[in-house]
């Protein structure tokens, strides 16, 4: 009947034009059509007058509101990547929220509901490689209100049996105990009686019966192997083929030196509340190393430069990426014009994008560009270790775990907590005088920070 209404309506619609409209509701059903007179076998519509006696039918917008949702903007650098479902069919999805998520080769894209509905179909399937414009989804936009309705008057419903014990009022509470002490009166005539064998027959039961030896076998003994196979991530796939091209482009090598962090940890102990009062953000060592970087940069323009074919490429600023490791993988955002950065600035810039890496919200433009790289892997504790060089880069500066060691200083034996830094550099740009020479610019501003404060 709805369909004839409906059928009726349309036609309606172009033979007698527009008119002063409401909205018709029947019970347990959305808005579906719009009208200006109420039919018999609906009561709950609401009515306006007609125009001039004219009756006038349209239909709703609201009927069977469908979206498709097709792939998000991608980057100029991206073309394709994998669909990964985070909703299923029949799920109800608020306006804006993520539904899935595209993995590519540097980021991850959030596919996002445009409104507020019913996920009803999805037009690829979970791992599928995905291109620009791809229709990816539908959803039914008065969906969510649809099982809201439908939902409702269920509720009602569960009230109906317990009305069949009306006659007898104060019965059905006792009826409702009398069903559990039938169940043990059929087992034995005390109640109490069979239930406390109950309890203890199960015991004895399992070691008559080789029955476990199902349980055990999936616990894996001791002897057992087994392997599982899984696909690689779009990133991880990336990551590798950019580390084999490192190592298989750049002549790599790497020369190391180690840090006394005595007058660094004083200076971040002196004054690490205040700052944290000024600026709200708390004072680390990163911030040290890559000031001190900055400016062996500038002084040493051929770590901060490239090979491009058979050219050179010297840049005046610098960008420096910090290696961040995420459950998805390596990334490494960049932090620009670090030169005429404060302390503050750096810290500032280092916690913006260490939460975008963490939340998965890094854009490509955040990972983009870069002249040099620190990684700091002393924060997993490691002692020492090689960097690999983030090309087309020509350097990278690698921290390592703080640890209290013996050192000669003045002629005596003291304990100091020292840090292994290492640089691993392009041979065919850059030679060893300048590498080494470079390092050592780092070593004496991070141990004595204020030869960065004079200029010196």
């Amino acid at each position: 009947q709805l369909y004839f209404i409906q059928s009726n309506l349309r036609a309606a619609m172009y033979r007698f034009g527009r008119c002063s409209l409401g909205i018709a509701r029947a019970p347990n059903l959305r808005p579906l059509v719009s009208t200006c007179r109420v039919f018999p076998k609906y009561q709950n519509h609401h009515v306006n007058k007609s125009v001039n006696g004219t009756r006038c039918y349209r239909i709703s917008p609201l009927l069977f509101d469908i979206k498709t949702i097709e792939t998000p903007t991608f980057p100029d650098s991206v073309s394709e990547g994998d669909i990964q479902w985070v909703k299923e069919v029949g799920d109800a999805v608020e306006e804006d929220e993520v539904i899935g998520e595209i993995e590519t080769d540097k980021t991850t894209l959030p596919v996002q509901s445009p409104a507020a509905g019913v996920l009803t179909e999805l037009l690829v399937a979970d791992g599928d490689t995905i291109s620009k414009g791809t229709l990816l989804a539908k959803i039914d936009v008065g969906g969510a209100g649809a099982s809201s309705e439908t939902s409702s008057p269920a509720a009602p419903e569960a009230p109906a049996p317990t009305a069949e014990p009306v006659a007898p009022p104060p019965v059905p509470e006792p009826a409702a105990a009398s069903p559990p002490e039938a169940i043990p009166t059929s087992l034995g005539t005390p109640p109490p009686i069979p239930t406390a064998p109950l309890s203890v027959t199960p015991p004895p039961l399992p070691p008559a019966t080789p029955s476990p030896a199902v349980p055990t076998g999936e616990a894996k003994p001791p002897g057992m192997r087994s392997e599982n196979r899984v696909k690689m991530s779009r990133m991880r796939l990336r990551i590798a083929d950019r580390l084999k091209e490192a190592q298989n482009t750049a002549a790599m090598l790497t020369t190391f030196n180690e840090i006394d962090m005595t007058n660094i940890m004083a200076l971040r102990n002196k004054h690490k509340d205040d700052f944290l009062k000024k600026h709200g953000i708390k004072l680390g060592f990163m911030s040290a190393f890559l000031k001190a970087s900055a400016q062996g940069l500038t002084e040493m323009p051929e770590v901060n430069a490239f090979i491009d074919e058979k050219e050179i490429i010297y840049r005046d600023y610098v960008d420096i990426s910090v290696a961040v490791a995420t459950p998805k993988g390596l990334v490494v955002p960049v932090l620009r014009n670090v030169e005429a950065m404060s302390y503050a600035d750096i810290e500032k810039g280092l916690t913006a994008l260490g939460k975008k890496a963490r939340d998965g919200n890094l854009a490509i433009e955040d990972m983009d560009g870069g002249t040099f790289t620190v990684s700091n892997g002393g924060v997993f504790g490691s002692l020492y270790g090689t960097p690999i060089i983030n090309l087309p880069q020509s350097a990278i500066l690698g921290m390592h775990a703080i640890q209290d060691r013996p050192v000669a200083l003045n002629g005596n034996v003291v304990i100091r907590p020292m840090m292994y830094v290492a640089l691993t550099y392009d041979h065919r740009l850059i030679d060893g005088r300048e590498a080494v020479t470079f390092l050592k610019r780092v070593k004496s501003a991070v141990e004595d920070p204020a030869i960065l404060l004079l200029d010196l």
